[in-house]
């Protein structure tokens, strides 16, 4: 049976998951070429939208996009994948497996396309709460300017003056 390890790439968080496959859960995989999307509940990561982006076979050559088939085969290559050439115009011979996985791929790279939106209340809820809230503020704002106060005056009487004066004379003013 195949055996996978998978490695989850999130490039918004620039983090990654290793999560490891066998049996009956590494199958979904396998067949799969690079650059094909996946279902994240493959992975056990479920919501997600994930891309086949690479992986190795079980003795280290990496997988190329533009080698079709589950094979490994030597080519010349002059960049990319596989090869790194120091001098401009280089190639080289070298071993590379195909773009599909086998099951003689141990390791598979993905990244995430898409993640689950957050649940979000719909612009019509959230406007009608605000206008819900908003009235209250202002009912609960009139009554404390129409309370008379606790000694029986009305609420259009002069306010107390403060800043010095004696209280007797803001006993006066106010008509006490």
């Amino acid at each position: 049976m195949a055996k996978f390890k998978v490695i989850v790439s999130d490039p918004s968080t620039s983090k990654s998951k290793v999560v490891e496959l066998d049996g009956a859960r590494a199958v979904p995989l396998i067949g799969r070429r690079l650059g094909e999307g996946v279902d994240g509940s493959v992975v056990g990561m479920s919501g997600l939208k994930l891309q086949v982006t690479g992986g190795s076979d079980k003795d280290g050559f990496p997988m190329r996009p533009n080698i079709h088939g589950g094979v490994r085969v030597s080519v010349i290559v002059s960049k990319s994948v596989g090869f790194h050439p120091k001098r401009e115009g280089e190639r080289r011979r070298k071993t590379l497996r195909g773009n599909v996985i086998t099951e003689d791929i141990v390791q598979v790279n993905m990244k995430v396309l898409e993640k689950p939106k957050k649940a979000e209340k719909p612009r019509k809820e959230r406007k009608a709460k605000a206008e819900v809230e908003e009235p209250e503020k202002e009912v609960k704002e009139a009554e404390t300017e129409s309370k008379p106060s606790e000694e029986g005056e009305s609420s259009q009487s002069p306010a107390p003056v403060s800043g010095g004066e004696s209280s007797e004379k803001v006993a006066q003013a106010t008509g006490s």
